[in-house]
């Protein structure tokens, strides 16, 4: 068979709780199952560093969060490099793929190629040295009058607050997106293989879903915030009048309006999926496309008092994960796999099936052996990280394979371990229980392992210990030079 097309389909701020086919039975996402029921989806899938510019940095890369050299977005990081010498993309592109991205790069410059033959862009709205975006300029060429533009909604950009779009649905960009990647699939080069990253630039707020989307869900039964009985620290009333807060106790009905939003806005992302999987059955080029679906990283909808990500906690670590290998091929995966994965594999999996050598820079690990049967190789846990962002409070380290998961907070030196089989939802922090002694030992000696390596300063006589003055920054030593592997 020939080499397969690939299409790398990516949520922004996307929750891994909301499928249904995850088991959340509150939200419509009839192509995304559909998808996860002729693949394999990972139910223990993470980002490691959950925000936007680290997490997709580990995504065109390969490697963790401490080669490729971010570890966040805030003290001490910077933008994501656009020299590595190994990039998805351009893996493919030197191995005869046609690679064209249409939607959300967050790269820097924001023209910047990121081995990408071509592209298409909607950055929402940032804008450096005067760029406006593919789907801006588009926008202002369609729009129905001429003060009309994508942000008369009225909903800041990191906002909590919800509202439908304000104009019509062919204009959101959403809808945008997936058709320019259409126009691109349909208008292709066929004599060669073509990988095409789709990338939404939501659910991320602003949490503004076309009309009928939002209907969808403003009279209906959706879950509560889930707020744990540790989570007093972030009930912070004058800091929940801000309208872009990133912590305090919202009222049950400010929070049911930011998930009918949010719901609405990854019920259309997932209408948007049947657009393409429609034209790719029409088109016959179903059964040779492979898809992969995943998210930067979640958003915590008031869980915990907490809002947006950069969090260790489930809403904002644990993201979507399928992965769909072409029909054609005949196989028969195991259509849920529980190994702990991370968006570092994502790029060894893709170069995998379209028969490219893996380079050395990679630290992550194709997932196709897994959709297949168990490996019992398979990394044992994950370790995540966010440098200071928000406040200090929040600058986290993480280990976790998806059952148990262990918490740092180094700047206040707090210590969370959570249960995740009994409590899902990080409701009871476990650190004390006498119970759980040496499990938490366990735990907090892979941390301890991680940190140790790199040699960092955070580690003591084997205990961790943090920064040695309170505003002192970890940085990676590959933040302002290319890891390369002994």
């Amino acid at each position: 068979m020939a080499r397969p097309n690939i299409i790398l389909l990516f949520a922004d701020q996307m929750r891994g709780d909301c499928m249904r086919c995850d088991g959340n039975p509150y939200i419509e996402t009839p192509n995304l199952d559909y998808l996860a029921s002729l693949g394999t989806r990972f139910p223990h899938a993470y980002t490691a560093t959950p925000s936007c510019i680290p997490a997709r940095a580990t995504l065109m890369t390969g490697m963790n969060q401490w080669h490729a050299g971010i570890l966040g977005m805030g003290l001490g990081q910077g933008a994501m490099p656009n020299d590595y010498p190994h990039m998805l993309a351009a893996e493919l592109s030197n191995h005869g793929y046609r690679t064209h991205l249409v939607g959300k790069g967050h790269f820097n410059p924001q023209r910047a190629m990121m081995g990408f033959q071509s592209h298409e862009l909607d950055e929402s709205g940032r804008s450096q040295d005067g760029f406006k975006s593919d789907y801006r300029i588009w926008f202002d060429r369609v729009k129905p009058y001429d003060d009309l533009s994508p942000d008369d909604h009225g909903v800041p950009f990191n906002s909590w607050m919800a509202r439908p779009w304000h104009t019509d649905e062919h204009l959101h960009p959403s809808w945008w997106t997936m058709t320019r990647a259409l126009e691109f699939v349909k208008n292709r080069d066929r004599t060669k293989p073509y990988f095409l990253n789709i990338s939404f630039a939501r659910p991320h707020s602003p949490y503004v879903p076309p009309r009928p989307y939002w209907d969808m869900y403003c009279d209906e039964e959706l879950p509560p915030a889930a707020v744990g009985d540790w989570a007093g620290m972030h009930d912070k009333p004058r800091d929940a009048a801000d309208t872009n807060a990133w912590h305090g106790r919202m009222t049950d009905r400010q929070i049911r309006r930011a998930r009918t939003g949010y719901y609405g806005d990854v019920s259309f992302i997932d209408t948007q999926i049947g657009r393409l999987i429609n034209h790719l059955q029409r088109s016959h080029d179903f059964a040779n496309t492979m898809f992969v679906f995943a998210a930067d990283h979640g958003d915590m909808l008031g869980d915990h008092n907490l809002w947006r990500k950069t969090y260790a906690y489930e809403g904002s670590a644990r993201i979507p994960f399928i992965v769909v290998p072409p029909i054609g091929e005949n196989k028969s995966p195991r259509n849920v796999a529980p190994e702990v994965v991370e968006l570092r594999d994502i790029m060894p999996t893709i170069l995998e099936a379209a028969g490219i050598e893996i380079p050395a820079t990679v630290d992550g690990r194709s997932v196709l052996p897994l959709s297949r049967e168990a490996a019992p190789d398979w990394r044992e846990y994950i370790h995540g990280e966010h440098c200071w962002c928000y406040g200090p409070e929040q600058d986290m380290q993480y280990v976790t394979d998806g059952r148990r998961k262990y918490i740092w907070l180094p700047r206040i030196d707090m210590h969370q371990f959570f249960d995740l089989e009994s409590d899902p939802h990080e409701l009871h922090n476990c650190i004390d229980d006498p119970a759980r002694r040496e499990e938490v030992q366990k735990w907090r000696g892979f941390l301890v392992a991680e940190l140790e390596a790199r040699q960092c300063g955070w580690v003591k006589d084997g205990k961790l210990v943090g920064p040695e003055t309170p505003d002192a920054p970890l940085i990676s030593p590959w933040r302002d030079k290319r890891y390369q592997p002994a």
